[in-house]
């Protein structure tokens, strides 16, 4: 067995206790998102402040995902339903 089937393995044996902890504890993970994407951005000079945002989105569609709100791939559907 090789080390990525070991991480595979252990991503799967641990999907549903990370699904739990995300649902239960979303507004946490949301907060700590946004906390650490406002540390990189001071520690940076807001140099990298797209990037960090689009960072940050992306981990909380992942995180959402996991807590059952809506699948990563769903993230900013939507948006321009109705464009003009």
């Amino acid at each position: 067995m090789g080390f990525m089937d070991k991480v595979t393995g252990a991503a799967d044996e641990h999907k549903d206790k990370l699904a739990d902890a995300a649902e239960q504890h979303g507004d946490k993970i949301d907060q700590g998102i946004e906390r650490g994407g406002d540390v990189v951005d001071d520690k940076t000079g807001g140099k990298y402040a797209d990037q960090v945002d689009q960072g940050q989105q992306r981990i909380g569609d992942t995180v959402d995902g996991l807590g059952g709100e809506k699948s990563p791939g769903e993230a900013g559907q939507g948006k321009d339903e109705n464009p003009a």
